[in-house]
């Protein structure tokens, strides 16, 4: 794991020099605290571009060495590369086989050597997660690349005269004179998914590579083409029992995790206590000849701690079990959260997951997680709810638009989670299309809301513009899948890459911690992606194969329990520690000033949770986080290292 940034340019006025780098790379040091590395080519009479190349560097394999900017025997090829290649071991064989010489013993110049045999097919070879660029002098472009499942960040901006490019924005913002505009249209996604979705920002004129994407930098132009898509449309119906698939999946995820215990550093597993970590400390420990370091922490609040449960998967299996038991200080992390994740950002579950990796980083470098079991085998409650309001779609329009229209006397519930309020939800949108319904299901301010809490200039631009363009997107892709498969496909495009992959990258990275995720291995993501509903899930529980596969690493009370987020309370900290910022900051001249919201509305949501008559916590959080985004990177320049203090 490592930070990159970098340009190419074509006029000289556009030129990047040392210092520049340098600040570049300064900005993303926390991304690689044990090395830095920087590369430049001048124009001249054989060049027509000048190039420049930053990289720091978390040293995890060949530690002594691999040093980057790396190039190839004549230097005519240099790259930068953040991730890890894990076949890399086996691509080397081949390439050494047909020819190739190294002088290292990492998995970065396995990429510049797959580039020299493969040229822009290299990226098919490729086994793990990775954002790079590449620089050929001899074709005089440059190439870009990010995994299959956007594991790894990639911003860029394109201007007249030059292509610049780094892991995280707050690089890019060292650039002087690049402007720093606000992107009203992503404001609008923000507020309603609660984050920027690929391949926007939250600034004008700055874009993030999509996943699976590779471009091309060349004359002046910059291509960009997608270059994997999860098989979702490749169903194996026939293969419609567990049993079909139970031996495919256990060999297909051994491998996945085989593969990522590759490494020259320390390395332990994030445990939570719920299936998927469980499952993958479960085959780490089984090809290990010593106790698999896990951590997991907790919360004074009961309803926040899965503690028990992590100790329970650790006694069963066999680990080195750190915990410890957190009381987020909101007040000291908010200023550090708000500068790591560079553009608004208000899934709250970062807070848990940031103070998670600190721990983590005090034993170990590497760290596997379970992340997106959920989204490939049917995890989440939604989608229950996803199958259940499709059966009540049979039902004639006339009756659902009457169950709709007698929510409304429902009784509401002030916490955001139980079962009234869940209901509720469900029936408020039984007159909706089974897209719009699921949009609603997951804003965090849906469309009508939204209507309510913006300017009416800034709702004007949806006019033209749909803030959740992108699940409407993703759901146009595998037409032919059922409902519930789709949905959870839409969510391996969206949700997935944009929330919580950005959300671990970010946490962990701050600490210099690498965090590996076996499930994105792309071949179990294409394994889940042509597995048919039936398998996944059923009325009452989601993960039926995952659970059934791997029954002998999973303690019973794990098997059964019920879904649990990786959450903080929010909630709590809005009523009380939390209370008078929410009046300092939402309900402030200068926020009222910037013209995006309506002031009525905001002071209606703080006063409506303040005094409990409804649960705003995550709408609250949201409005909080784009506020002092605004702060950190709009009203002034951002600094070189996180605030301490708001």
């Amino acid at each position: 794991m490592c930070g990159i940034a970098g340009a190419v340019w074509w006029e000289p006025s556009k030129r990047i020099d040392r210092d520049v780098l340098q600040r570049m790379t300064d900005a993303i040091q926390h991304r690689g605290p044990d090395a830095e590395g920087h590369w430049q080519a001048e124009p001249n009479d054989s060049h027509e571009c000048g190039v420049a190349l930053g990289h720091r560097r978390l040293s995890i394999i060949d530690v002594a060495g691999s040093a980057q900017p790396l190039g190839n025997h004549d230097g005519s090829i240099q790259i930068v590369f953040n991730g890890e290649i894990y076949n890399y071991r086996e691509l080397r064989q081949d390439l050494i086989a047909a020819g190739h010489l190294f002088r290292t013993e990492g998995d970065t110049e396995v990429i510049v050597h797959l580039y020299e045999r493969h040229g822009l097919n290299f990226v098919d070879h490729l086994r793990g997660m990775f954002a790079l660029a590449i620089w050929d002098s001899r074709e005089q472009q440059l190439v870009v690349a990010r995994d299959r499942l956007g594991q790894k960040p990639f911003f860029y901006r394109m201007d007249d005269g030059r292509f610049s490019f780094a892991s995280e924005l707050k690089a890019l913002l060292q650039i002087p004179g690049i402007p720093r505009q606000l992107n009203r249209r992503s404001v609008l996604s923000y507020l309603m998914l609660q984050y920027v979705p690929a391949p926007h920002s939250i600034l004008e004129g700055f874009q993030r590579l999509p996943p699976a994407s590779l471009g091309v930098v060349k004359n002046g132009e910059f291509t960009i083409k997608r270059f994997w898509t999860p098989p979702y449309d490749q169903p194996q119906s026939s293969k419609n029992t567990i049993n079909d698939w139970r031996e495919e999946l256990r060999h297909e995820m051994t491998e996945a995790v085989r593969l990522r215990l590759r490494s020259d550093v320390p390395l332990g597993a994030f445990l939570s206590g719920g299936i998927d970590s469980t499952v993958i400390t479960g085959l780490m420990q089984q090809q290990l000849d010593q106790p698999v370091q896990t951590f997991s922490i907790g919360f004074p609040v009961a309803a926040y701690d899965e503690r028990h449960y992590a100790r329970q998967a650790s006694e069963m299996l066999g680990t080195d079990h750190h915990e410890a038991v957190v009381n987020p200080d909101a007040l000291s992390i908010l200023p550090q959260l708000i500068w790591h994740y560079d553009e608004p950002f208000s899934d709250s579950s970062a807070i848990p997951t940031i103070y998670l990796s600190r721990m983590t980083r005090e034993h170990v470098t590497v760290a596997l997680t379970g992340d997106a079991g959920d989204e490939l085998f049917c995890g989440y409650d939604r989608y229950r709810a996803v199958r259940m309001a499709h059966k009540m779609d049979l039902t004639p329009r006339a009756i659902r638009k009457l169950a709709a229209s007698a929510a409304a006397y429902l009784p509401t519930s002030v916490r955001q989670k139980s079962f009234l309020r869940r209901l509720k939800r469900l029936l408020e949108t039984m007159g909706q299309n089974e897209e719009e319904r699921y949009l609603n299901w997951i804003s965090i301010f849906s469309r009508s809301r939204l209507q309510q809490l913006v300017s009416p200039e800034l709702h004007s631009l949806t006019a033209n513009h749909d803030p959740a363009a992108c699940l409407f997107d993703a759901y146009k892709m595998f037409p032919n899948r059922d409902l519930v498969t789709r949905t959870t496909a839409v969510d391996v495009e969206t949700y997935l890459p944009n929330d919580l992959l950005t959300k671990v990258d970010i946490a962990s990275m701050h600490v210099g911690l690498e965090c590996r995720s076996p499930m994105l291995d792309h071949k179990v993501v294409e394994l889940a992606a042509r597995m048919p509903l039936a398998v996944k899930q059923s009325v009452r529980q989601g993960k039926l194969v995952l659970t059934e596969t791997f029954r002998d690493l999973i303690p019973p009370d794990i098997q059964t329990r019920k879904k649990m987020g990786f959450g903080v309370p929010i909630d709590h900290w809005m009523r009380n520690e939390l209370k008078p910022l929410l009046y300092d900051v939402l309900l402030s001249k200068k926020c009222e000033e910037r013209g995006l919201l309506n002031p009525a509305a905001v002071r209606q949501l703080v006063e409506e949770h303040t005094s409990s008559k409804f649960d705003h916590a995550y709408r609250l959080w949201n409005l909080l986080c784009l506020e002092l985004w605004h702060r950190t990177y709009l009203d002034d320049v951002p600094p070189l290292t996180a605030p301490t203090s708001l």
